[in-house]
């Protein structure tokens, strides 16, 4: 098999995390940009993660003719009844400050012990001609929606800036990269995945 997977994402703080993370398996991680497919966008028009992470695995595949790993993430805040959930990404125009700024705006008034948050994040691998089954894996973690963002200089990206997790006082965009990547959603459901990366890439 050529090792070499497709990380299905335009979002470059989705990337850079995509490749610390994988960097222990021996496969040639490829952009978008790489495979000459950053002009293809593609929707994710289901409603669980699940479905959405292999819809977007499965056409990437399809296109580059590689190994494709996509994922679909979101956040769901308890005192909005799950909301924005598997909406995340569109849950407001604009960029991220929109749509976090958004949330905050939302929750304004809500005390601490009612602002019960987590992130999920689904990964699919698909083959390229269905050589082989779909990998897919699943990673939670557990927090609270702070009452203002942090922003500035930390390395964050999407929600990261107002999402607190369980057992720091500081919202995941202010925490050093490795202590992000360990207990963050996507770290999980990565690091979920490498034994079954390592069995077909090594």
């Amino acid at each position: 098999m050529n090792n070499q997977i497709l990380i299905a994402t335009s979002n470059p703080g989705k990337l850079r995390e995509y490749k610390i993370l994988l960097a222990e398996v021996p496969v040639q991680l490829l952009s978008l940009r790489d495979a000459g497919l950053d002009s293809l966008d593609v929707e994710e028009p289901f409603a669980t993660y699940e479905e959405n992470a292999m819809h977007k695995a499965r056409v990437y595949a399809k296109a580059a003719n590689i190994p494709a790993l996509a994922d679909d993430s979101g956040i769901a805040v308890d005192a909005l009844g799950g909301r924005p959930g598997v909406y995340s990404a569109r849950y407001a125009g604009g960029g991220d400050r929109d749509r976090y700024m958004k949330l905050l705006g939302e929750l304004k008034g809500v005390d601490d012990p009612q602002r019960t948050a987590r992130f999920t994040c689904v990964t699919a691998l698909v083959f390229a001609k269905d050589a082989r089954p779909p990998v897919i894996t699943r990673g939670v973690v557990e927090g609270r929606i702070a009452h203002e963002p942090t922003e500035g200089g930390q390395v964050g990206f999407g929600y990261d800036f107002v999402f607190i997790p369980d057992g720091y006082e500081i919202a995941l965009s202010a925490l050093p990269m490795d202590v992000k990547n360990a207990l963050s959603h996507r770290g999980i459901a990565l690091r979920a995945m490498l034994p079954m990366l390592r069995e077909i890439f090594g």
